[in-house]
């Protein structure tokens, strides 16, 4: 979200289903800073800096809607972004991995790491362990909802066919759970494929009781967090 010196300034001059927006030659307002939607391009947007008004572009690959997250100069990816009408154009014009000066890539078919690339240059930005990169959501998912993902591969691990009544892990029936391996970290069963599961809140996997705990009461994973 934009910070409460830099906010949104819309202008409705049209219906509640399809804003409209005016074009700016000043600045309605003389301090702080300011974001306003061009009219008509979903590409450009003004913005006022203490009463300066300039006419601002977004980054190939980008849009503006002025709905926070943005990614570079107060415009988002070009998917994540409503134009509300207004005219978009997402013309790729890289070559190779970036098709887009600003984006998210995928290298591959379940890759545990993607691509951003940042005028043009490929950076790559791994996944969660445990997690692969699905494109439709454009982000990193649980292996096994993608197609052809090898989750036992990822997370290594592979799930019982049977979970006898008087093993621990039976208790959690019907995601039965498992120790990783790593005191942060600890495997769920879904459908009988693996999910490597994070702890958070300062907290560890316990194997004895296979939940996840204050450090104080797991020795073994005592000095996780030190």
């Amino acid at each position: 979200m934009l910070s409460a010196a830099v906010f949104l300034a819309l202008v409705a001059l049209g219906s509640a289903e399809l804003p409209a927006y005016r074009e700016l030659s000043s600045c309605p307002e003389y301090s702080g800073l300011q974001l306003y939607p061009h009219p008509l391009s979903c590409n450009q947007f003004y913005k006022c800096a203490n009463g300066t008004l300039t006419l601002e572009t977004c980054e190939n690959g980008l849009l503006f809607d002025g709905k926070g997250g943005a990614v570079h100069n107060f415009c988002n990816y070009y998917w994540a972004v409503d134009c509300e009408g207004r005219e978009a154009d997402v013309t790729p014009i890289g070559k190779g991995i970036c098709e887009y000066a600003f984006g998210i890539f995928s290298a591959g078919a379940c890759e545990t790491y993607f691509v951003k690339c940042v005028y043009g240059e490929p950076i790559d930005e791994p996944c969660t362990p445990g997690l692969a990169y699905d494109e439709r959501i454009h982000g990193c998912n649980w292996p096994d909802l993608l197609e052809y993902c090898d989750s036992e591969k990822i997370v290594g691990f592979q799930c019982p066919s049977y979970v006898d009544s008087k093993d621990p892990a039976a208790k959690f029936l019907p995601h039965p759970r498992y120790p990783s391996g790593d005191c942060g970290r600890y495997i769920v069963c879904v459908n009988s494929l693996p999910r490597l599961v994070g702890c958070g809140d300062y907290t560890v996997f316990s194997a004895e009781t296979l939940t996840c705990e204050d450090p104080k009461y797991v020795p073994k994973c005592g000095n996780y967090f030190k």
